[in-house]
């Protein structure tokens, strides 16, 4: 039996129903007595797509449980806001175990999954276990966190009657020698976290007596990698930051800084129309923000550029471009894209034994043999193809025909494994890797297991609210409507305001909807909180 740490229920003794609710010892057992007649949905990832599924999810016909290594929701679309002081860490976090939501959690990395016998197998999320301090610590340090090494966890099993792949994705760094170690990313609230510390070290070492002219101007070039939505509001955000708060307190330094948006395409923000993308452009070269398209990162390393002269590198990374070479930076924030996860790559890759009770069969002419080899059907980037009802399909390991293929080969169709969000892929409606979609999946296949499965029933229809970014300076674009055509745009105040609404809207509990404005009238009036802890 595998129990986790911390107990509330001492504290409410005189009440057994409350006693139940702020439990926070839970075992397996525990789970299985309290499903009752009800169907158990283990939901892997607590991200868009698995956070609002579990709170969608009817609990008088569904146990809900969330397995994931981290016990909080992250509203993403704010994290860029977090990493320059403009909102708190915690506006943008919604804790998975909030006490009146129904949902079980279970702090754990999916293993493997034996789809025959509906059973899960969990490992604890394990503990980092800070290492022998080296250059990789100090480099670590720098980042806001410390360098250590995972122990793997305990193993156990979980059965479930409907399991829904939500894990998400990780940074894509294709390969690139160095990023992975050295740059930081803006998935999650540590690496917000890790963000606004860094670039309050560059300052503050910048401000030394000791650091020269020429080490200023590293320190303080800042690299965003990525020419999205991500990237640009980071860019964006940064110089707000800048050029309002920081300013005051470092007025020398100001004019040693430097912020440039890399991009390996030709333009920036290809989702927006091309008038949107060149007013953001106009925008950004009359603030000094530098967009550098069509370059190539060829590598990221701790320390100074080869041919710097400096004494000590203060911390300055050397990033090396195709195009020109070798540049000292104080950070790099990268935004490139995504990459499947470890678990949709390895744990899902074996199907132990065909799943004949729950699957229904197309393009067959007999029943599956008993030695039939099936992998689980992918898209060439390795996400799992589903149908315009999220199941997630089978197909022969024998035919060779894992991925999209010419022909059609035989393949099964599993009635109680569902993916959404990021990891799946629509087989007749590829849809974008975004926090809107995810939402949107989410909650329709939740009306739909609330309702009861009917088959036939129309399938999954994205509608597209737009897309919005934020410029800077109380600045910002918006497009609304389907493929390229634009329904309504606005510049400046009004676009910015749009912008801000929508993301508090879409908030989820009422305590940060009260928070966030709070604190952006707070930080209005008395600027941002520039300490370093």
């Amino acid at each position: 039996m595998i129990t986790r740490a911390g107990n509330y229920s001492h504290l409410l003794s005189g009440s057994t129903a409350l006693s139940r609710v702020l439990r926070r010892n839970i075992s397996t057992k525990e789970l299985d007595a309290a499903k009752g007649g009800r169907e158990r949905v283990v939901i892997l990832g607590s991200g868009w797509a698995g956070f609002v599924l579990s709170r969608e999810l009817d609990k008088k016909k569904f146990q809900p449980i969330i397995v994931s290594p981290r016990p909080y929701f992250v509203f993403t679309p704010l994290l860029a806001s977090t990493a320059v002081g403009t909102l708190e860490f915690r506006n943008t976090v919604e804790s998975v175990r909030a006490r009146s939501s129904g949902v079980e959690f279970i702090q754990g990395w999916g293993d493997d999954v034996n789809f025959n016998e509906k059973k899960l197998k969990i490992e604890e999320a394990s503990l980092e276990i800070p290492s022998t301090p080296s250059r990789g610590a100090n480099v670590a340090s720098i980042q806001g966190g410390e360098a250590s090494s995972k122990e793997k966890g305990r193993l156990f099993d979980l059965k479930y009657d409907k399991l829904v792949v939500a894990v998400g994705c990780y940074s894509q760094t294709f390969g690139t020698p160095g990023v992975k170690e050295n740059a930081l990313f803006l998935k999650d609230v540590t690496d917000a976290r890790k963000i606004r510390k860094r670039v309050l070290e560059c300052f503050e070492t910048a401000a030394l007596p000791t650091t020269s002219d020429a080490l200023k101007d590293q320190l303080l070039n800042f690299a965003i990698v990525g020419g999205g939505p991500t990237g640009v509001e980071y860019a964006a955000e940064l110089h707000d930051l800048i050029h309002e708060d920081l300013r005051k307190v470092y007025p020398t330094l100001v004019p040693h800084v430097n912020i440039t948006i890399y991009d390996v395409a030709q333009k920036i923000l290809p989702m927006f129309d091309s008038k949107l993308a060149e007013y953001a452009l106009k925008l950004f070269k009359r603030d000094g923000i530098k967009v550098k398209t069509q370059h190539n990162i060829e590598s990221l390393q701790p320390g100074l550029p080869e041919k710097s002269r400096e004494q000590g590198d203060g911390g300055v990374f050397t990033l090396k471009t195709k195009q020109e070479g070798d540049i000292g930076v104080g950070m790099v924030v990268w935004s490139t894209g995504l990459m499947m996860n470890p678990f949709i790559q390895r744990a899902l890759d074996d199907v132990h034994k065909f799943p004949t009770a729950s699957v229904s069969v197309s393009n067959l002419a007999k029943t599956p043999a008993a030695d039939e080899k099936w992998a689980i059907k992918r898209f060439s980037n390795g996400g799992l193809l589903v149908d315009d009802h999220f199941r997630v399909k089978l197909i022969p390991r024998t035919s060779d025909a894992t991925k999209i293929k010419d022909f059609d080969p035989p393949e099964a169709t599993m009635q109680d494994v569902f993916a959404i969000g990021d990891v799946s892929v629509m087989e007749k409606n590829r849809l974008p890797a975004t926090a809107q979609v995810a939402n949107q999946e989410a909650k329709w296949l939740a009306k739909n297991l609330n309702a009861g499965f009917v088959e036939g029933k129309e399938g999954f229809n994205f509608k597209n609210l737009g897309v919005m970014t934020y410029l800077g300076n109380m600045k910002a674009i918006m497009q609304t409507g389907g493929h390229n055509e634009i329904k309504g745009q606005g510049y400046r105040r009004f676009a910015w305001l749009i912008w801000r609404g929508a993301y508090l809207t879409q908030t989820v509990s009422w305590r940060n909807k009260i928070l966030i404005p709070i604190y952006w009238s707070i930080n209005w009036v008395f600027g941002r909180d520039i300490s370093r802890f």
